[in-house]
C-alpha cells in the first residue's frame, strides 16, 4: 500500500490551526508566533513533511529542473558536457534531467515532448545524427522555454548555441599529416546530416587544397553510427587498395582507435606507414597503443557555457517576458594533441 504523503492540511489539523498559519510558519513570517513555528517545525520533521515540488512550480510556474537530451551515453565527450552542465546547475540551484536520443529523431521527439510536459525550465540539447533540423524543438520556442543547442547544432533554429570551430580543427588534424609527410590522405567522415561532421570533411578539404593534393573520393568513408568497429571496417578497406592512403583522419577517436587496430592487424607500423588523427580528445586516445594524436574538444567548458547562457536566458525571461531576447553562439578553442599515431 502507498504510504500517505504529508501535506500542510494533516499538520494543521493535529494542530488546530489553520493551513494558511501551517504554511507562514514553515517559511518564517513575522506574523507567526514563535511558539506557533516550533511546533509546526517540531510536527512536520516528525511527519517527515516534503513540499510538493509540483504543486510548487505550478504556482510558481517555475520548476528548477533544467532538462539535457543527448544523443548517446557512451561518449567520453558527453559524459565531460554533463559534468559541466551539471556542475553549473548545481551553483545556481538548479536540478538536471538527462534523457537519451540514441542518435534517432523519433526517440529525440518524444524526449522533447518529455521534457515539455515535466515542465522543465530550459532545455539543453545535441541533435541526433538522423536530425537535420531542429525543427522538433519548435514547441519550445512557442511557450518561450529557452533552448541551447551544443556541439551537434541547428544553425539556421534561433536559439542559443555553444560548439567549437570544427572545420579549423579538421583543418589543423590534416595538415599536421601534410607536415608529415602524408601525400594520399584517407578521412572517414560521420554521417551525412550532423553539421560538426560536415564542417570536419569540409576542414579536411581546405588543407588539402591548401596543399595541392588531390581528393580522392575512394579515400573517404561515411560512417553511419560513428563506432571504432566502422572505423576498422573502413580501414581494412582502405588499407587493402592497390594505392592504401598513408594518413587517415577520422570524425572521432573511436573511429581512430578502429584504424590503429586494423592496421596493427595487417602488420603495418604506425607511424612508419601510416599515420592517423582522431578528433574529441577522449580517454580512448590516450590508453590506446600507440596513443591517438587527435584535436582537444573542450567537453566540461561547453556544458558549463551551455548552462550558463541557459540559466542567463531563464532568468532574463523571468525579469522581463516582453523583451525580445537576443541569442549568442559562442565558439570555443580547440586545439592539436600530437601522440605517438603521428
Amino acid at each position: 500500500m502507498a504510504q500517505h504523503r504529508t501535506t500542510l492540511k494533516d499538520i494543521a489539523e493535529e494542530l488546530g490551526i489553520t493551513v494558511t498559519s501551517v504554511s507562514k510558519a514553515l517559511k518564517d513570517y513575522p506574523d507567526i508566533s514563535v511558539e506557533t513555528k516550533k511546533a509546526v517545525k517540531k510536527l512536520a520533521k516528525k511527519l517527515n513533511y516534503q513540499p510538493d515540488s509540483r504543486a510548487i512550480a505550478m504556482k510558481r510556474n517555475k520548476s528548477n529542473i533544467i532538462g539535457v537530451i543527448i544523443p548517446e551515453i557512451v561518449h567520453f565527450f558527453f559524459s565531460n558536457v554533463i559534468q559541466g552542465i551539471m556542475s553549473y546547475c548545481d551553483q545556481k540551484g538548479y536540478q538536471v534531467l538527462i534523457a537519451l536520443s540514441n542518435n534517432q529523431k523519433s526517440l529525440e521527439k518524444k524526449q522533447v515532448n518529455l521534457m515539455f510536459n515535466t515542465r522543465v525550465d530550459g532545455l539543453i540539447a545535441s541533435l541526433a545524427n538522423e536530425s537535420a533540423t531542429a525543427k522538433h524543438f519548435k514547441i519550445l520556442k512557442e511557450y518561450n522555454i529557452p533552448l541551447v543547442l551544443f556541439d551537434k547544432i541547428d544553425e539556421r533554429f534561433e536559439c542559443n548555441k555553444v560548439k567549437i570551430d570544427d572545420r579549423f580543427g579538421a583543418f589543423l588534424a590534416t595538415e599536421h599529416l601534410i607536415a608529415k609527410g602524408c601525400k594520399r590522405l584517407a578521412h572517414i567522415r560521420g554521417p551525412q546530416h550532423p553539421l560538426n561532421a560536415k564542417e570536419r570533411y569540409n576542414g579536411f578539404c581546405d588543407a588539402l587544397k591548401k596543399h595541392n593534393l588531390e581528393l580522392d573520393p575512394a579515400l573517404i568513408k561515411i560512417c553511419e553510427k560513428v563506432t571504432l568497429s566502422e572505423g576498422y571496417d573502413f580501414a581494412k578497406e582502405l588499407l587493402a587498395l592497390d594505392n592504401p592512403p598513408d594518413g587517415i583522419f577520422t570524425v572521432t577517436d573511436q573511429v581512430g582507435v578502429g584504424v590503429i587496430k586494423a592496421a596493427q592487424e595487417m602488420n603495418l607500423k604506425i607511424p612508419e606507414q601510416l599515420k592517423v588523427v582522431g578528433f574529441s580528445d577522449s580517454q580512448i586516445a590516450q590508453v590506446v597503443k600507440p596513443s591517438l594524436s587527435t584535436i582537444h574538444q573542450p567537453g566540461y567548458e561547453i556544458g558549463e557555457t551551455a548552462a550558463r547562457l541557459l540559466i542567463e536566458e531563464i532568468e532574463t525571461r523571468e525579469a522581463d517576458s516582453e523583451s525580445p531576447v537576443g541569442f549568442k553562439q559562442i565558439t570555443l578553442d580547440t586545439y592539436l594533441i600530437v601522440r605517438e599515431s603521428t
